[in-house]
C-alpha cells in the first residue's frame, strides 16, 4: 500500500458524503472512507496490543509519503474496543481516504491514488425511533442496583458501575450523517464519532497523546441540566456539594492516577473537581495532564487507563466481575474506548458513552450510572433515562 499526504483547500460539510470513520472534536477532525483493511484483534487483554501489532506491520510494508508530518497525517487507524476481555467486538480499520482538519488547516491521505467521493449521499427518508426493549427490564435492573448498594455497604468494594440497553427500531434506516450532524450541533465540545456504526458523541477523554503530552478527562457524578438557569445553577451547586457524588468522582481520578503510574510519574491533577455542562446532563470533572515516554502511544495508554472508575468501579477487577455476574447484557463496544491512531502513535480516545450500535432501520442504545454507598435505585435508573435522551433525540432526527 502507498500513502500518500498533501494540504488541501477546505471542505464544506464532509459528511454528506457518508464517511464510514468519523471523529470531530473542537481541535481535529478526521473522516474516513472505504478500508485499506480491517483488523480484528480478537478477545482478550491484549486486543489494544494486537491491533498496534497489526498497524504497525502494515505500515512496515506500506511506502508513506507524508511531508506534513503532524498529527493525523499520513496512515490513521480507527479503532473501537470491547468494554469486556471476553467480548470479541473489538474492532479496528485503516480508511482507503482520510480527510483531516487541524485547527485551520485541512489534508487528505490516500491509498493507492484513491480519491474523495465526489457525489453526495442521497438524503433517505426519515421515520421516528421506536422503543424495542431492553436486555433487562426496569425492575429487574433497580434490583441489580439494589444488590449492589448491598455489596458495597458490605464492603466487597466501593463503586460499579451499571449500564443498560435500550433497542429501538424504525421503519426507514437510520441515516449516520443527519444523527452525526445532531450530535454534533447538540453536543459540539464533545468527541463526535463514528467507528464501523457505532456512532456517538462522548465527554469523557480517555486518553489524548501529541509526542510525550498526555491528557485524560476524568468524569463522574452527575445531575440534570435545567431550562431556568437559577435551577440549572443550584443543581450544579448541589453536584459539588454532594458527598455521595465527590466520593464516586474522586474514586474515578484515583483509578486514573493508579493506572498511569510507571508511565507518566507526575500527573497534574486539580485538588477539587469542576462543572462540565453538556445539552442535558452535567458532570464533576477533573483534567489530567502529565509526559510520557516516547515509547508509549495512545492505545497503549487507553489500554491502561480501561477501565476507568467512571464506566468500571472500583477495585476494578472485583467491579468488573460484578458487572458480568448481575449487569445481565453485553455491552458489546459501549463503554470501551474508541477514537485513532497515526503512525506515530499519537492519538485521542474517549470513552465510548452516548453512543448507539446501529444495525440498518434498528439501533442498540446504552447509559450506565455509578452506585456508591448512598446511591437509590430509582434515581441512578432516573440518571439512565436522561442519558439516554440524548442519543434518542439523535435518532428521532435522522
Amino acid at each position: 500500500m502507498k500513502f500518500v499526504t498533501r494540504l488541501i483547500d477546505g471542505v464544506d460539510d464532509p459528511l454528506r458524503w457518508d464517511p464510514t470513520a468519523v471523529w470531530m472534536s473542537p481541535e481535529i477532525s478526521l473522516w474516513g472512507w472505504g478500508e485499506a483493511a480491517r483488523i480484528d484483534p480478537g478477545p482478550g487483554e491484549g486486543r489494544f496490543e494486537a491491533i498496534v501489532r497489526e498497524f504497525r506491520r502494515l505500515l512496515a510494508e506500506a511506502d508513506v509519503e507524508d511531508p506534513l508530518g503532524l498529527e493525523g497525517t499520513g496512515p490513521v487507524v480507527f479503532a473501537s474496543a470491547a468494554f469486556a476481555d471476553g467480548s470479541p467486538s473489538s474492532v479496528a480499520a485503516i480508511p482507503e481516504v482520510l480527510l483531516g482538519r487541524r485547527h485551520d488547516a485541512w489534508f487528505l491521505t490516500t491509498v493507492d491514488g484513491a480519491e474523495l467521493p465526489d457525489v453526495a449521499t442521497p438524503e433517505p427518508a426519515t421515520d421516528r425511533a421506536r422503543f424495542a426493549g431492553s436486555s433487562v427490564p426496569d425492575v429487574l435492573w433497580l434490583e441489580a442496583v439494589a444488590d449492589a448498594v448491598r455489596r458495597i455497604d458490605a464492603g466487597e468494594l466501593d463503586k460499579v458501575v451499571l449500564a443498560r440497553d435500550y433497542a429501538v427500531w424504525s421503519r426507514e434506516r437510520f441515516h449516520p450523517p443527519r444523527i452525526l450532524r445532531h450530535l454534533l450541533d447538540r453536543f459540539p465540545t464533545c468527541f463526535v464519532f463514528r467507528v464501523v456504526d457505532l456512532v456517538g458523541a462522548s465527554p469523557e477523554l480517555l486518553a489524548r497523546r501529541r509526542g510525550t503530552s498526555f491528557e485524560s478527562l476524568v468524569l463522574a457524578g452527575s445531575a440534570p441540566r435545567h431550562a431556568d438557569p437559577v435551577a440549572d445553577a443550584a443543581a450544579g451547586e448541589g453536584l459539588l456539594d454532594s458527598d455521595k457524588d465527590q466520593w464516586e468522582h474522586a474514586l474515578a481520578v484515583r483509578s486514573v492516577r493508579s493506572s498511569l503510574e510507571g508511565v507518566c510519574d507526575d500527573p497534574t491533577i486539580p485538588g477539587e473537581p469542576r462543572l462540565v455542562r453538556l445539552d442535558n446532563v452535567q458532570h464533576l470533572a477533573t483534567p489530567v495532564a502529565g509526559r510520557v515516554g516516547d515509547g508509549i502511544d495512545v492505545l497503549g495508554l487507553a489500554a491502561r487507563l480501561h477501565p476507568t472508575a467512571a464506566v468500571g468501579g472500583t477495585p476494578t477487577q472485583k467491579a468488573v466481575a460484578l458487572i458480568a455476574e448481575i449487569e445481565g447484557m453485553d455491552r458489546g463496544r459501549y463503554a470501551g474506548p474508541v477514537g485513532w491512531m497515526d503512525g506515530r502513535g499519537d492519538g485521542e480516545f474517549a470513552i465510548a458513552l452516548r453512543c448507539a450500535e446501529l444495525s440498518g432501520a434498528r439501533a442498540r442504545l446504552f447509559a450506565g450510572a455509578g452506585i456508591v454507598t448512598g446511591s437509590l435505585p430509582e434515581a441512578e435508573l432516573e440518571e439512565t433515562r436522561i442519558k439516554l435522551k440524548a442519543m434518542m433525540g439523535s435518532l428521532r432526527a435522522s
